[in-house]
């Protein structure tokens, strides 16, 4: 019955999305409709239920968010209730809710979205532009925007309009263990500049029994790990992203440079390819790192965060703060980057919107700056040291952790987001199974034909970039 009904729900979102679309041309934006209304209700729409899914944010939401807004509010004169609409379900669902409550004026007039999903909904006519909702100036006057470093805000941009405030992000780096890189002679402050620099650690790592050099996720058993971990960084290595000028890459010189990579870390027996396949392969390597049995690791954040952090940790390591290094992805060469960079990573993070339909577009406009300000973000997050959005709230809470201080000063200024398009779930699929093809090991020609055939099936011949 639940994947019935998902289905259902699903099936039902696209519908909404096209109707959507067409109404959304019709309409006009009346921005200041009710701005001077004193009996305000405001509704706030996230993924998170207190006690389940992302407690964090539901508790921060009811218990600090709701009644600090409605203390600002009455001190103006207005007198504001919120409401929070959470579910905690899992992200398709949550995905065909919040399509549905946009095109059928229910839903909330602050709503949190995931960042893939920003292009599909702005393509549908769902959300618009904060100009076009709340005013430019309006938007433009707000302080909060000079704590947002351009590249976080573009998670929260589509066709270089703004339609959102990012709620946070992360970014991708090499982890690598510093005891074994000692064993080698490798320095603790290694810091790769070209991918030749990494296979090369690779192959000095090679010499210690039961190590595993360098784990690049890859297949299909992976998921998006291994589009997020693995390709899309790599990719924007080579100069390419994975969607530009209107085209998703085929079989370019830039996709065959990624598999090239693979090739040789598979082919080199510089990598573990039962990882690659196992349906747990991801969690193992997380444990085999711990072990001091993977040299190194690409990886998000979460990895120092929520892997091996020495308390709380799913594969704790007690010496990780000494035994445990971290270095920025390299461009394939020095320069050879999106946009002539050194180095590059990937980002992810959700976003928060204002319902276009809203009858309150100031006012909500208000508590969406209200929580994206640094006392509403330090108060998210708690006692935990994470990244935000924010760059005075990161130079404060992170502080006292090195890693994710580098994060946020040296990672998020040079990061890329992934296409918020309908297609892309499709597309990052094709390129799992282009990296397990590798795996298997057929030729780089081989994988990517292949990848290409299925990505014309998926988006169609017109939206390819040919080699």
């Amino acid at each position: 019955m639940r994947v019935r009904r998902t289905l259902a729900l699903a099936a039902a979102a696209v519908t909404t999305m096209a109707l959507a679309g067409c109404l959304g041309q019709q309409q006009e934006s009346d921005t200041g409709r009710n701005a001077d209304a004193k009996d305000v209700t405001l509704t706030v729409t996230a993924n998170a239920v207190a006690g389940g899914k992302n407690d964090i944010t539901a508790t921060w939401i009811t218990d600090w968010v709701i009644p600090e807004f409605t203390k600002q509010q009455k001190a103006k004169g207005v007198n504001v209730t919120v409401k929070f609409d959470g579910t905690g379900v899992d992200d398709a669902d949550y995905k065909a809710k919040i399509a549905l409550d946009f095109g059928t004026d229910i839903g909330g007039d602050v709503v949190e979205v995931d960042g893939i999903w920003l292009g599909e909904f702005a393509q549908g006519g769902q959300i618009q532009p904060l100009d076009d909702v709340v005013g430019k100036d309006k938007v433009d006057a707000w302080d909060g925007w000079s704590q947002i470093t351009d590249a976080v805000q573009a998670v929260g941009e589509y066709e270089g309009k703004r339609y959102g405030i990012p709620v946070g992000t992360d970014g991708r780096v090499i982890f690598f263990n510093k005891k074994l890189f000692a064993q080698v002679g490798l320095p603790a402050d290694w810091q790769p500049t070209s991918w030749e620099e990494i296979t090369a650690a690779a192959v000095s790592l090679k010499q210690l029994p039961g190590v595993i050099p360098v784990q690049l996720n890859a297949g299909t058993a992976m998921t998006e790990a291994t589009t997020m971990q693995g390709v899309l960084p790599l990719l924007a290595g080579t100069g390419a992203e994975v969607h530009q000028d209107g085209k998703w890459q085929g079989a370019t010189e830039n996709v065959k440079q990624v598999l090239d990579l693979y090739k040789q870390v598979y082919a080199g027996k510089l990598g573990d390819p039962v990882l690659a396949q196992e349906a747990k392969g991801r969690d193992r390597s997380f444990e085999l790192f711990a072990q001091n049995k993977i040299g190194m690791l690409l990886e998000s954040d979460y990895f120092w965060r929520s892997v091996v952090d020495p308390t709380v940790g799913v594969a704790k390591m007690a010496d990780r703060d000494t035994a445990v290094g971290w270095a920025k992805i390299p461009a394939m060469n020095p320069g050879s980057g999106v946009g002539g960079q050194d180095f590059v990573s990937m980002s992810g993070g959700s976003v928060r919107v204002i319902n276009p339909n809203t009858k309150y577009p100031q006012q909500a406009w208000e508590l969406l700056q209200f929580m994206n300000s640094a006392a509403a973000t330090k108060a998210r997050l708690g006692d935990t040291a994470q990244v935000t959005q924010r760059d005075d709230v990161n130079e404060e809470v992170l502080e006292n952790d090195p890693m994710l201080r580098f994060i946020a000063e040296e990672v998020l200024p040079i990061t890329r987001f992934r296409p918020g398009l309908a297609e892309y779930p499709k597309v990052s699929t094709a390129l799992q199974q282009a990296t397990a093809d590798i795996v298997a090991g057929k030729s780089v020609d081989e994988a990517a034909s292949a990848y290409e055939e299925a990505l014309v099936k998926a988006v169609g011949e017109d939206k390819v970039a040919r080699g």
